[in-house]
C-alpha cells in the first residue's frame, strides 16, 4: 500500500514538473490528474503546487477540456427541472482587475424578469469584495437548502441560484474555501452545468485572451449559445478590465453561434446607453455596499449608470438565450423591467423559495442593514 501510495505520489509530482517546463497534457491527462485533486487524493501541497503551475504554463483548450470533464464528472451536482424550455445562466470567472458592484446577479434577475429561464450559477469571493453567494445570502439566501428547492424556484418562478458551494460537492467547494489565488478552477467552474436545461450562457472574463479560449470549451463541451464579454475603462490600461460588460468604455464579446464563433467589439452606444466613469460603477467596499447598491436599482432608488451596467449584460442573456437578438431592444426591456418592479419581485420569489425565512422578504432593506 506504501508502494502505491509512493509511486501515486511520484507520478503527479512528474506531472508538475513537467508543467513548470512548459509541457501540454492531453485532454485525458489533465482529466485524471485534476479528478486526484478534485477527489483530494493528493497532499494539499502538491495540489497547490499542480494548480499553479498549469495556470502559470497558460492551460490550453484541451487541457481545460479534460479539466471540465473531471469536474463535471466528479463534482457536478445536477438538477433537471420539469419544463420544456432551455434556460439560460450568467456568470463571471471572477479575478478581474477592476472590481465592480456584482453585476450578473441582479442582471439575472432582470432577464428572468424578461421572460427567459434563468438557472444562476455562483459562489463566494475569491479575489474580489463580494460574490454572488455573499451578496444572495444578505438578502436571505440559505444555500444550505437542497438543489430541489432550487429546482422548485426555478420550474415555479423561472428562476433559480445554483451556489457552487451546493452543487460543487467536494473538490472545488473545498478548495475555494481556503484559496485566494486564480486557477484553473476559475474558468472551468463557471462553465459547468449544475441544470440539465443550460443550452445557452454568459460568461464574463478577467482576461480578454481567456473569451475565445472559453468559448471554445463550451463550444466543445455542448453548449449551443454563449457570449464572453471583456468590459474595458476607457481611463484605465486595455490589461485591466472587468469580467462583464463595460458601460464605462470598450468591450470585447466572442460569440458562439450556430456552432460558428464570432469576435467583435461593443461599446455602451451599442446598448442605448451613456458612458461612464469606472467610479460610479466601482465595488463598495463590503458586501453589504454591493447589497445596498444592488437592492437601490431594483427598488428604482437608483435610475444611474448602475441600472444601465445590469441593463446591458441581461440584454446579453436576452440575445444569447434567442428572446431578443437586438442589444438596444433588450437594454429597453431589461431598463423596463426595473422601472415596473419586475426584476425586484424575481429577487423576492427567489429568497421566499431558496431563503432562510419570510422575514427578508418583507424587507430586503433591513436585511442589509443587519448584515453591516
Amino acid at each position: 500500500m506504501t508502494d502505491i501510495k509512493e509511486k501515486n505520489l511520484r507520478e503527479f509530482g512528474k506531472i508538475i514538473m513537467r508543467l513548470v517546463a512548459g509541457q501540454d497534457l492531453t485532454r485525458a491527462e489533465a482529466g485524471e490528474y485534476y479528478r486526484q485533486v478534485i477527489l483530494n487524493e493528493q497532499p494539499e501541497l502538491q495540489q497547490g503546487a499542480f494548480l499553479i503551475s498549469h495556470l502559470t504554463k497558460g492551460p490550453n483548450t484541451e487541457e481545460l477540456c479534460g479539466a471540465w470533464d473531471a469536474l463535471y464528472e466528479f463534482d457536478t451536482a445536477k438538477i433537471e427541472p420539469d419544463f420544456a424550455e432551455e434556460c439560460c445562466d450568467i456568470v463571471g470567472t471572477g479575478s478581474d482587475a477592476l472590481k465592480t458592484v456584482n453585476v450578473s446577479t441582479p442582471a439575472a434577475l432582470i432577464a428572468a424578469a424578461c421572460g427567459i429561464k434563468i438557472a444562476k450559477k455562483g459562489a463566494r469571493l475569491v479575489t474580489g469584495v463580494s460574490g454572488a453567494t455573499d451578496v444572495l445570502e444578505i438578502f436571505g439566501l440559505d444555500i444550505s437548502k437542497p438543489l430541489s428547492m432550487a429546482q422548485k424556484c426555478l420550474e415555479e418562478h423561472g428562476i433559480c441560484y445554483l451556489p457552487g458551494e451546493s452543487f460543487l460537492k467536494s473538490g472545488w467547494a473545498r478548495l475555494i474555501q481556503s484559496m485566494r489565488f486564480t486557477s484553473v478552477f476559475n474558468i472551468i467552474g463557471p462553465l459547468t452545468r449544475p441544470c440539465a436545461k443550460t443550452s445557452s450562457i454568459v460568461i464574463g472574463a478577467y482576461a480578454e485572451a481567456l473569451c475565445p479560449q472559453l468559448i471554445e470549451i463550451l463550444r466543445e463541451t455542448g453548449t449551443k449559445a454563449a457570449i464572453s464579454p471583456y468590459g474595458m475603462s476607457e481611463k484605465h490600461d486595455p490589461e485591466l478590465g472587468i469580467d462583464e460588460i463595460s458601460i464605462c468604455g470598450p468591450t470585447a464579446i466572442v460569440e458562439l453561434r450556430q456552432g460558428n464563433i464570432d469576435k467583435y467589439t461593443l461599446t455602451p452606444t451599442d446598448f442605448g446607453v451613456k458612458q461612464c466613469s469606472y467610479r460610479q460603477i466601482a465595488s463598495r467596499d463590503s458586501a453589504s455596499g454591493n447589497a445596498e447598491a444592488i437592492l437601490a436599482v431594483l427598488e428604482g432608488r437608483d435610475n444611474g449608470p448602475l441600472a444601465d451596467l445590469f441593463a446591458v449584460n441581461a440584454a446579453a442573456a436576452l440575445r444569447v438565450s434567442g428572446y431578443e437578438e437586438d442589444l438596444k431592444k433588450g437594454t429597453a426591456l431589461a431598463l423596463e423591467a426595473l422601472a415596473n418592479g419586475q426584476a425586484l419581485e424575481k429577487l423576492k420569489k427567489l429568497i421566499a423559495c431558496q431563503g432562510r425565512d419570510n422575514e427578508s422578504i418583507h424587507s430586503l432593506t433591513a436585511a442589509v442593514n443587519n448584515s453591516r
